[in-house]
């Protein structure tokens, strides 16, 4: 309040401090602001032309929307005071009065224009900004300078490039650098998308790049500006070189902010020639050295895009050299880089394995997991390589035993490929001779799971690899059973496991072992880059019938869209299957598919096994009370034999249901469901409690459950649809989409009609199938569609309250 009474006075000094303190001390969100309106009415028609700027100062840094329509007038006619100063503070009032309503932006086009054929720079240099700002928030505005004010702003930009020595402008040998720069933007603004307007100021643009000083901040300023209204106007190739040639002096230039700049503009411009850009690649890499961290990274990132099939050897070369010397907080950022350099531009699969080699031996503890994935995949793909990569390995291990993705890489190859390495196959003319013993490769295994740094992962593929290697090499078979045994007492149960489970294969399992450790089948590239795209669709289901008649100009929904609204994708989930064999290729990580089975698997005489039956032989469960693994599963036996079936495992109910177990069975829990209630049993199977699955103040869809005797995967659900309100709903659509690990399959519903009032209901038939029946749950999410009153509406929800055991 003391300043608003300041204000209100008479004097100057008064109002100066009433002023200062009004703007220090408030902002636009204050109510008491209102109460000065009126005084700052007055004061913008005093005849002091001071008590005016004071107004107008205070305006411009304080105004709200309300007080901004209030005293437009007053600012607008000030635009055309006789004195400079209040010109050039009405100009800056006005800005922002537009920036806070653009609709009074076009009562200033006329007085803003004006203002650009000022001589007084001062004046200028605020009615060239008043200027941008219209035609960014006016489209108007920008209509009417480009047919009005080009011309002229293009002499007047001629005229300060041109002009005789002023000192009371001149800063580094250049006139009023601050007014190039002004005009250039507004220059820039107008010209983009304008074809007519860019030709009009090519020739200045032409003439300010190459006349403007470089060996000041001013002139290099000038020329950023110029360069960036160069790469906005339209069209024009030579101007576009000629700006792109001003950054590639830029990048050598030794103040670190211009060069900054220069790598931020060319980023921009690479997207509109990148072969300009491309003539100052060796600059460009020589910054990814560079001693600033910032400029070190811009200058990865543009080399990145700089990359295509011709330059992608030579640029990977400079990069992996520099990877060896480079900073340790920069490797993650180099070694990303390189990385999906190498996967996205590799001409050949052979330089594609050595690149990313060189890179793991160099800075492999910075290799994302994803990386050495990619690369085992390649690998695998490679079938005439086999040999020489896994010799590679080798020699790379030997030199670089302390990167720990090129250890696991290794050791994975050498459980595969083993055999290769020992006996040199598939010598290449570019390999130099190496001579492997079978001791020698399982040294290498050795070392990477006695190795204090290996973490669990590693240790992990080494055990898979002994075993592999047990089978490879019959000589060594004893030797690596020892140091498969070292691991039986580690306080990681992960290592624990696989040791005991291991060695019991290679001591009692000789008839299924080979066929266990198998090399892997070929991994499917397109299906894993697929899946690191995350393109993987889930399984989408929607009724075909007569519910899906939708009117004239309504399309049926693509199944793309359900999938990304519903996301329900999921890369964790298994494939369907029916069979044991899942598990026992998650426990040891081995393919026991029917494709890769051979004769003989299933040992005696008997019909073969199923992978169930071969897990039960691996856990040896038909074992003595003494053995450790009884001791793990159970404190008694399960089953008589080893090859007793699992059925009966697969569903909750089953256990409960079964009318006799083997002779000397120990009473069992449910191992997949734990500890849940009986479900009752009807004739037709376990019967589960009906559901409400959505309901809003207009729908409501119930949920009613069966299952048959004999198939707990297969759940056939009726859904009811009741419609709620008053309306008559038409057009009626159901739409479900649900997990990888279901399959759904949906029948058409009775009708496209619902019924309003309740008085009446639609029902459609679906059925689920889970291949994770005991491990996962169903989950569901719904999408409905329909008409009320012509309109159409659309209601979504997601169903997760599923009784237990379906």
């Amino acid at each position: 309040m003391e300043c608003l009474k300041l204000i209100a006075s008479a004097e100057f000094p008064e109002k100066r401090i009433g002023y200062l303190g009004l703007m220090l001390l408030l902002d636009e969100r204050q109510e008491v602001l209102m109460l000065v309106t009126n005084s700052l009415k007055q004061d913008l028609n005093h005849a002091n032309q001071y008590i005016v700027g004071l107004a107008l100062c205070a305006l411009g840094n304080i105004c709200s929307a309300e007080m901004a329509r209030d005293l437009a007038p007053e600012v607008e006619r000030l635009l055309q005071f006789r004195d400079p100063n209040t010109r050039k503070k009405a100009a800056l009032c006005a800005i922002r009065i537009i920036k806070k309503v653009p609709d009074l932006a076009e009562n200033f086009i006329n007085p803003a224009a004006a203002l650009l054929k000022e001589k007084h720079h001062g004046v200028l240099i605020t009615g060239v900004q008043l200027c941008t700002d219209l035609c960014k928030v006016s489209a108007e505005a920008l209509e009417y300078c480009r047919k009005k004010c080009t011309g002229g702003l293009v002499r007047t930009l001629k005229d300060v490039a041109n002009s005789p020595y002023a000192p009371e402008y001149d800063i580094a040998g250049i006139t009023d650098p601050f007014l190039h720069i002004r005009l250039l933007r507004l220059l820039h603004v107008l010209g983009q998308g304008d074809a007519d307007v860019s030709d009009l100021m090519n020739d200045i643009l032409a003439q300010v790049a190459t006349k403007t000083e470089t060996n000041k901040n001013a002139g290099n300023a000038i020329l950023y500006e110029c360069v960036e209204t160069i790469m906005s106007i339209e069209d024009n190739g030579g101007l576009r070189v000629l700006a792109i040639n001003i950054l590639g002096r830029f990048l050598s230039n030794r103040d670190n902010n211009i060069r900054y700049v220069a790598l931020n503009m060319l980023m921009k411009a690479i997207t509109v020639d990148t072969q300009a850009v491309q003539r100052h690649r060796a600059t460009i890499v020589e910054c990814v050295k560079d001693s600033d961290a910032s400029i070190r990274k811009r200058a990865l990132e543009l080399v990145y895009l700089l990359v295509n099939e011709s330059n992608v050897k030579p640029l990977t070369k400079e990069l992996i050299e520099y990877l060896e010397r480079s900073d340790q907080e920069f490797k993650g950022d180099l070694t990303a880089k390189i990385c999906s350099i190498i996967a996205k531009f590799s001409p050949e699969k052979i330089w594609y394995i050595d690149q990313m080699l060189k890179v793991l031996s160099e800075a492999g503890n910075f290799v994302k997991d994803e990386v050495w994935h990619a690369l085992i995949v390649v690998i695998s793909n490679a079938s005439d390589l086999h040999g020489y990569t896994v010799r590679a390995l080798y020699r790379a291990f030997q030199t670089s035993a302390e990167q720990e993705t090129l250890v696991r890489v290794a050791v994975w190859c050498i459980g595969e490929y083993g055999d290769l390495l020992v006996k040199n196959v598939g010598v290449l003319d570019i390999e130099d001779p190496i001579t492997v013993t079978e001791s020698d490769a399982v040294d290498v295994v050795e070392v990477a799971i006695k190795h204090h740094t290996s973490d669990l992962t590693t240790k992990a593929m080494s055990l898979i690899a002994l075993l592999k290697l047990s089978s490879r090499f019959p000589s060594s078979s004893e030797r690596i059973q020892d140091i498969i045994i070292q691991n039986r007492g580690s306080l990681v149960l992960e290592l624990q496991q696989r040791s005991i489970e291991f060695n019991s294969v290679i001591e009692k399992h000789h008839n299924i072992r080979s066929a266990l450790v198998e090399r892997m089948p070929v991994l499917d590239e397109a299906t894993f880059i697929g899946r690191r795209a995350g393109s993987t669709p889930a399984t989408v289901s929607t009724s075909n019938g007569p519910s899906l008649n939708l009117p004239n100009g309504v399309t049926k929904p693509p199944a793309a869209p359900l999938v990304d609204l519903l996301d329900l994708s999921s890369d964790d989930a298994p494939a369907p299957s029916s069979s044991g064999a899942d598990f026992l290729q998650d426990l040891l990580g081995v393919d026991l598919s029917p494709a890769s089975k051979q004769p003989g698997i299933s040992g005696t005489n008997q019909a073969p096994r199923t992978g169930t039956d071969v897990l039960l032989d691996l856990l040896s469960i038909e074992t003595p009370p003494a053995s450790p693994i009884t001791d793990i599963l159970s404190s008694s036996q399960v089953y008589k034999s080893p090859h007793a079936s699992l059925e009966g495992l697969s569903s909750p109910s089953a256990l409960s249901t079964r009318a006799a177990t083997p002779a000397g069975a120990a009473p069992m829990m449910d191992l997949l469901d734990g500890f849940v209630p009986n479900s009752p049993i009807s004739d037709n199977g376990p019967v589960y409690p009906s559901i409400v699955a959505f309901e809003s103040s207009s729908l409501r869809i119930m949920f009613n459950f069966s299952k048959a005797r004999g198939n707990p995967q297969t759940t056939s659900i009726q859904a009811t649809f009741t419609n709620l309100s008053p309306n008559v709903y038409t057009d009626f659509i159901f739409q479900a989409a649900v997990p990888k690990f279901l399959q759904l399959h949906l029948d058409p519903a009775s009708s496209n009609t619902l019924p309003a009032g309740g008085n009446g209901s639609i029902t459609q038939n679906l059925r689920v199938i889970n291949s994770q029946h005991g491990k996962k749950s169903l989950v569901m999410r719904m999408r409905i569609a329909y008409k009320s009153n012509d309109e159409d509406i659309l209601e979504e929800g997601q169903v997760s309250n599923f009784p237990r055991g379906l």
